[in-house]
């Protein structure tokens, strides 16, 4: 198991980034760094031998009632899962959003989506992963994606902040439970549900018992999603999920 660290878009918060972490999860996309511009020596540097992980356009929707707007989405993916791939990443996390995550019939158009944007990934070497963002206003809630996940072989990021703001510590067991066996990459953090988020892992309020149990000889990737650059929290909450996975770091 191999565990990083998640760095936004900035390459030089990547070169600043701890070294001791196997990989980093870089965001890629218009309008502030795009895989197809980024100075390949730059990126090395700033890897320094770590492995590399993309994350796809936060704000970019999955899918939408306009099939000429679906098209384009899946053809910009592509066009950024194709360059992330010639830059060496082995993983690309994809937010699961829809123009309408209520409607019932509208669940087809979404599956359809997730599943050509994860062949598009195939087809670059990438594996594609789909992230839990049930929390938000566009985000597919954990039932559905768990669903969608299966009918289409898609791999799941799963982020468990994300997850526990939208149904608590019971929410995290139900889905791990259903649907631990397909998660292959992790987002760790912690949470309070008054709405702080990202937090060191021990900060809040998440089980990670809970992950601990249900993801026994979890043999995926995981990153470290804490929204701060201080190296000993950093560390800390890196030693912390190791030592609920029965790793070390």
């Amino acid at each position: 198991m191999d565990i990083g660290l998640t760095v936004g878009d900035d390459l030089d918060r990547l070169a600043a980034s701890p070294s001791r972490f196997d990989f980093c999860e870089l965001g890629v996309g218009e309008p502030t760094l795009v895989p197809g511009e980024i100075d390949r020596g730059r990126l090395s540097d700033a890897l320094a031998g770590r492995d590399l992980v993309v994350h796809l356009p936060y704000s970019q929707r999955l899918a939408s009632y306009v099939p000429e707007v679906n098209d384009a989405i899946v053809d910009y993916q592509r066009r950024l899962l194709n360059a992330a791939g010639d830059l060496g990443a082995e993983k690309a996390v994809l937010h699961a959003t829809s123009a309408d995550r209520d409607d019932i019939g509208f669940r087809e158009t979404a599956a359809d989506q997730l599943r050509r944007v994860a062949d598009a990934g195939r087809e670059a070497g990438v594996e594609v992963v789909v992230e839990n963002v049930g929390h938000q206003h566009a985000g597919l809630q954990l039932s559905v994606l768990g669903d969608l996940a299966r009918e289409t072989d898609t791999p799941i990021c799963f982020d468990v902040g994300h997850a526990y703001m939208e149904g608590d510590n019971k929410a995290i067991k139900r889905f791990l439970r259903s649907h631990g066996g397909r998660v292959s990459h992790l987002h760790c953090h912690d949470v309070r549900r008054r709405g702080d988020t990202h937090l060191p892992v021990g900060a809040g309020e998440v089980d990670y018992g809970i992950v601990e149990s249900e993801l026994g000889g979890f043999d995926g990737t995981v990153a470290l999603e804490v929204f701060t650059d201080d190296e000993t929290l950093l560390l800390d909450s890196a030693e912390r999920v190791a030592d609920r996975l029965g790793v070390d770091f």
